[in-house]
């Protein structure tokens, strides 16, 4: 073992890894300043000014969605657990029929910049935008952990870094360099770095799922074979239960799982404020189809990648290098393609946590600004250049944040803390968005029940869960307040906030306005008035 991982750090070269990086960083930091340094506006610094295509913003979709956790994350699941890894793929892609079906077209007609527009269209301003900034604020860094910590494992395989100090500065620096691509570039910036990186890694994927079956033949069930042969599960790695269903409790975590997955791709801030970056409904939808589209293949070529890594790696290698699961496909890049693949694998992972964040950060600093300080704090009443100043400054807050945050999330599984990020998202924001939009009795009540409620119950369940504390691979294995049995919270905290969303609703003595339902409904269906 140790061996391995001595042969693993001498063969990698982290000159060249980290080069192939700053070529990266380089290139799309001087595009980011070529599109985004002339923004004069909120509407171009947060939305674009509705200039992408819908095929344009589908791919940024993919990249703003392919993060970390669908990379590292979900290919060390699919080595280690096999098939129950694989699930976390299927929850993902299945995640944006929801998207298609019931959210993208009607939230670009209704909304500008943020989701606060569409929740407060019509309700009370104030509290309604409070809330939804502060469910945003909340989701963007739970999604952010995942990202540093995988930047922070992925730098502790390349560079054989064991100790936390190393991994924290690599960590600080990923959350310096996305903060700049937010302050430099804005929504525009940050969407053609999707762009690019998207490109990049779906290219960089497929290149290795036929390296990888050009060693067996191009015979999947060859590459099937071995994976079981060399993994502890045996052949219960094809098959369901190597995960989760080992016990009633894991078979309940895996619906809890599988609940949050699908439900919270259309609840996460930041995937709901691209669709404010096309001209139109249609090219709103369209964004839908691509990215849907982009990540099938991707998603498909991790099945590959993992079981591959699971076989030509072994398991036992993988949970033995630094970064734990999360290393699954580096070394698997290491062991097909040298050092030259491992440098270019390990800069499109690196190009991955530093996009992905940029544009959670984005949208965390866009929330604040456009919802708590013009409209809640100046009652709608700022100058646009003072609005983009705070949004500016409150990037920089979040990335501090997310870097601590990201320090002390280092080593657990970027899948599942972003698994932890879709529940909450589910859990605050769906709901109340669903109700706006449908529902015509639903105000301001039943809005502030739903958010909080969702959020409370979420973060509350999640605090007390082995995810925390009460198991060896928790945040906090020595303490153990860990009395909620299940590690996701979504299959009780999403019907906590509907139940409470609705509750709220019947039982406030305010009701909702008609003529404002009325012109939602208008909007929303035909984008007449936005």
């Amino acid at each position: 073992m140790t061996t391995f991982l001595a042969a693993a750090a001498g063969e990698s070269n982290p000159v060249l890894n980290m080069s192939v990086f700053a070529l990266f960083v380089a290139i799309t930091l001087l595009i980011v300043y070529r599109v985004g340094h002339r923004k004069r506006s909120t509407s171009d610094y947060y939305a674009a000014s509705g200039s992408f295509t819908g095929a344009q913003n589908g791919v940024a979709l993919s990249g703003d969605f392919l993060s970390a956790a669908s990379f590292l994350g979900i290919a060390g699941a699919i080595a280690i657990y096999g098939y129950d890894g694989f699930l976390y793929s299927i929850g993902f892609l299945v995640a944006w029929l929801v998207d298609l079906l019931l959210i993208a077209e009607l939230l670009r007609n209704t909304g500008r910049f943020t989701m606060g527009d569409v929740l407060s269209f019509r309700m009370r301003q104030r509290p309604v935008r409070a809330a939804a900034a502060t469910s945003t604020l909340i989701i963007s860094f739970f999604y952010m952990l995942a990202q540093m910590a995988g930047a922070g494992g992925l730098v502790a395989l390349l560079l054989n870094v064991h100790g936390k100090a190393g991994q924290a500065i690599v960590i600080a620096v990923v959350g310096l360099v996305m903060v700049l691509y937010v302050l430099v570039g804005g929504m525009k910036g940050t969407t053609w770095v999707q762009m690019i990186k998207a490109s990049i890694l779906i290219l960089s994927v497929v290149l290795m799922t036929v390296f990888l079956l050009g060693k067996f033949g191009f015979n999947f069930s060859s590459l099937l074979s071995t994976a079981a042969d060399r993994s502890p599960l045996g052949d219960q790695l094809l098959q369901p239960g190597g995960q989760y269903g080992a016990t009633n409790t894991s078979k309940l975590d895996f619906i809890s799982l599988s609940v949050a997955l699908i439900l919270g791709a259309a609840a996460l801030p930041h995937i709901l404020m691209r669709f404010y970056t096309v001209p139109n409904a249609r090219e709103a939808r369209r964004s839908v189809v691509w990215a849907t589209s982009s990540m099938f293949v991707f998603y498909l070529s991790t099945l590959v990648i993992g079981f591959g890594a699971a076989a030509l790696v072994g398991p036992e290698r993988i949970l033995a290098a630094p970064g734990g699961e999360n290393s699954a496909a580096p070394l698997l890049a290491l062991e097909i393609g040298g050092t030259v693949l491992l440098g270019i694998v390990s800069a499109v992972a690196f190009a991955t946590i530093l996009a992905v964040v940029a544009g959670l950060t984005i949208t965390a600093s866009a929330s604040f600004a456009h919802d708590v300080y013009a409209n809640v704090i100046k009652h709608g009443d700022t100058d646009p250049a003072k609005e983009i100043k705070v949004a500016r400054i409150t990037a920089v807050v979040v990335g501090a944040v997310s870097i601590a945050g990201g320090i002390l999330a280092a080593g657990q599984n970027v899948a599942f803390l972003v698994a932890l990020a879709f529940a909450v998202a589910a859990s605050a924001n769906l709901s109340t968005l669903l109700y706006s939009l449908f529902w015509k009795r639903f105000n301001t009540a039943g809005t502030l029940w739903g958010i909080y409620s969702g959020l409370i119950s979420s973060i509350v369940l999640v605090a007390c869960s082995p995810v925390v504390s009460g198991a060896p691979d928790a945040i906090f294995p020595n303490l153990d307040f860990a009395w909620f049995p299940l590690k996701n919270p979504g299959l009780v905290s999403i019907p906590i906030s509907f139940l409470c969303g609705f509750l709220g609703a019947i039982l406030s003595r305010n009701r909702a306005s008609r003529r404002k339902h009325a012109e939602m409904e208008v909007r929303s269906l035909t984008g007449i008035g936005r």
